[in-house]
């Protein structure tokens, strides 16, 4: 099945490679992690390979002006604003907040690349569609070309980047004479998740996909996984049936963007022991949630797999909360 047109922003493969001080000092099977944080585009991780696709197209559409929104610190919003400074198009954001005295992280290099933020309420955010379409019809009676991308690049074409991925895991695993027993990923928006379902069943990976909900409940992305994978199968005229993954969301903790204290210790604990970075909104929860199925005996096998999405610049905002700042002295 030959996936659609997208643009070559990423530098691919990102790396796969093994944690071992971290799993001899687990005691338990070989964690191995995708090196997604390494995709290039400033930092944008897992983004780019969906948004490889969903700009190939806003490209051939005669795109002038982009349009998507998250949070505040959302990572997809500034790889949006990065690649639109790119590709010489406008951007605009419609971010969940309130507009902060000092930008910071994220919020910071939106700015910095020129997008311009509409910022709205939690109340108002949830009438997203409507935001969309207003922010459309302002575009087009100045007479641009609004192009109109949902939270996270997270549809039927968004699903491609990891469809994609799954390939070059198929890849990875070869190279590496190994086959985990598992892949575990944070689930934020969901497209990353939809897609390595689809994957993993499109290039025969035989290994279940753990997702760890790190914004809403198991139960929605169950749902926006199935509509997402639907309107894939009809507009690509596909009948894959994607064999189902599981998803956990006992380690969203307080909400979205708030983590506990141990979840900062987590971040320092392993950045000081294998040199990697995890961020406190998406990929810390997340190793957390890998951590503690180990340590359960929810997770067996020799060899199991951690996608890191990426989000470093999301650790920037937090540095005066929760001690993090102590943690690094």
């Amino acid at each position: 099945m030959n996936p659609p047109p997208k643009l070559d922003l990423a530098r691919l493969p990102t790396p796969l490679q093994p944690l071992d001080r971290l799993s001899e000092a687990l005691g338990g099977p070989r964690i191995w992690i995708k090196r997604d944080d390494l995709t290039e585009g400033a930092g944008a991780g897992n983004k780019i390979r969906k948004l490889e696709f969903v700009l190939a197209e806003a490209l051939n559409l005669g795109t002038t002006a982009l349009v998507t929104s998250g949070g505040l610190q959302s990572n997809h919003c500034r790889a949006t604003a990065l690649f639109a400074a790119q590709l010489g198009l406008q951007c605009h954001l419609i971010l969940r907040g309130s507009e902060a005295k000092t930008a910071n992280g994220n919020l910071l290099l939106n700015q910095l690349l020129g997008a311009k933020i509409d910022y709205v309420s939690d109340q108002a955010f949830e009438g997203l569609d409507a935001l969309y379409e207003r922010k459309a019809a302002q575009l087009k009676a100045s007479g641009e070309r609004p192009y109109l991308i949902p939270i996270g690049a997270s549809d039927e074409l968004g699903l491609w980047g990891y469809i994609q991925a799954a390939k070059e895991l198929a890849t990875d695993f070869a190279s590496a004479q190994i086959k985990p027993s598992c892949i575990v990923t944070a689930v934020g928006s969901g497209g990353t998740y939809a897609g390595l379902l689809l994957g993993q069943t499109l290039y025969n990976l035989a290994l279940p996909v753990i997702g760890i909900c790190v914004s809403r409940n198991a139960r929605f992305f169950e749902r926006k996984a199935a509509i997402d994978t639907a309107r894939w199968q009809k507009r690509f005229q596909s009948t894959l049936d994607p064999e189902p993954g599981r998803l956990r969301d006992d380690f969203i903790g307080d909400g979205y963007g708030i983590a506990a204290p141990e979840v900062y210790r987590l971040i320092a604990w392993l950045a000081q022991l294998e040199g990697i970075i995890l961020d406190p909104v998406y990929t810390a929860k997340a190793f957390q949630g890998l951590i503690q199925m180990i340590q359960q005996g929810d997770i067996h096998g020799t060899d199991v797999v951690f996608l890191h999405t990426g989000g470093v610049f999301g650790l920037f905002p937090q540095m005066s909360q929760q001690g993090l700042s102590e943690l690094v002295k």
